[in-house]
């Protein structure tokens, strides 16, 4: 068994960890295997990655051969005691089943429930769209965040690699095998800035400055809109615009703006216990039994789900859940809600961030 150990030094995570958990319990993991069913592939290196004495280091165990498996699994093992929390990239899907799988195999005792598992492709994935990124890969993350490596060969690469080692060790292939794993866990580092993301859909939204804006659109009409300045308690590690739901999203560093349209019209707000009134059709407005009593009975007719509403011209906010009531429709059939922006909201602070969490949660759904 080969083992690897490296102070980085000089090196400093842009990302604030201690909001995960005390940095100094956290170990990052990645494995290389020769392929991805436990029982018919070998698992050749085991890598982590852990902050101590205020720098961070890596350790590597590489299996010279195929019969070391074992040997390597063990001294993981014995390693990982020393922590509560363990961060990994996919290793939901991959590397803690391999693992677990393996220690079946050998019989050797062994859970992954004594840590807090935080997995990053998972926090990551579901915004790939939203940033316009192809795939949630680990590489393509860091391109996206302009980090280089030094490693060249990928991963089905390596295993051609490894089988050449085994059979004929050489200095090249050995350094060749340590540095991808180490490129993996220090890319692992380099890319949790990205949860920043993660943070920006997850974390309650922050509004710092409210105002509304006016402006004519294509066709030359006058148009309204809100515009919501959010302070981001991480900053973005690179600018991102988006659109969705007619709103319209940038964010860059520690501050992100957020557009919402205005809608000045007449919208309905439609009763749900319609049996208790009537529809006034020459009116069109329904009124509750009590008072509609005393309208004549030919100007008068049962309401309706449909027309049991009132009608209110005013401005209004779109909501895409029942966020804030009472909600307003244009008809009764209608997807789109809406909300009155009152004179009282206008001064609620804690209002607009909640309203500005609802939105930015509807555009990480539209991707």
């Amino acid at each position: 068994m080969r083992i690897s150990e490296e102070t980085m030094e000089n090196f400093s995570v842009s990302y604030p960890l201690e909001r995960l958990a005390p940095v100094e319990r956290i170990l990052f993991i990645d494995i290389e295997t020769t392929g991805f069913a436990a029982r018919s592939s070998y698992l050749y290196l085991i890598g982590c990655a852990y902050f101590l004495a205020g720098k961070w280091h890596t350790i590597q165990w590489m299996a010279e051969n195929f019969s070391q498996e074992k040997d390597i699994l063990s001294a993981f093992l014995e390693f990982a005691k020393l922590y509560r929390y363990m961060i990994h990239f996919n290793g939901n899907n991959f590397d803690l089943p391999y693992l677990t799988q393996k220690c079946e195999q050998f019989s050797i005792p062994c859970s992954f429930d004594q840590f807090q598992g935080i997995d990053l492709y998972r926090r990551i994935n579901p915004y790939k769209f939203f940033l316009r990124l192809p795939n949630c890969k680990q590489k393509t993350l860091e391109q996206f965040l302009g980090i280089n490596r030094k490693d060249v060969f990928s991963g089905s690469e390596l295993i051609g690699i490894y089988r050449d080692y085994v059979k004929n060790p050489t200095e090249f292939s050995e350094n060749a095998l340590f540095l991808h794993n180490a490129d993996d866990l220090k890319g692992m580092l380099e890319t949790l800035p990205m949860l920043a993301y993660y943070d920006l859909f997850n974390e309650p939204a922050r509004a710092r400055k409210v105002q509304a804006n006016s402006y004519k659109d294509a066709s030359g009409s006058r148009r309204r809109e809100l515009m919501i300045t959010l302070s981001l308690d991480t900053p973005l590690p690179s600018p991102v615009a988006a659109s969705a739901g007619s709103c319209y999203f940038r964010g860059e560093g520690a501050q992100a703006l957020l557009k919402v349209p205005i809608y000045d019209e007449e919208l309905k707000y439609f009763y749900s216990n319609y049996h208790d009134y009537y529809y006034l059709p020459s009116e069109d407005v329904a009124l509750h039994k009590s008072v509609a009593g005393f309208v004549d009975r030919e100007h008068r007719i049962p309401a309706s789900a449909a027309n049991c509403y009132t009608r209110k011209f005013a401005s209004y906010l779109p909501q895409w859940d029942i966020v804030f009531e009472p909600f307003f429709k244009r008809e009764y059939k209608s997807r789109e809600l809406f909300f009155e922006l009152t004179d009282e909201m206008k001064k609620n602070r804690q209002a607009f961030s909640q309203y500005a969490s609802h939105v930015l949660a509807m555009m990480a759904s539209s991707y």
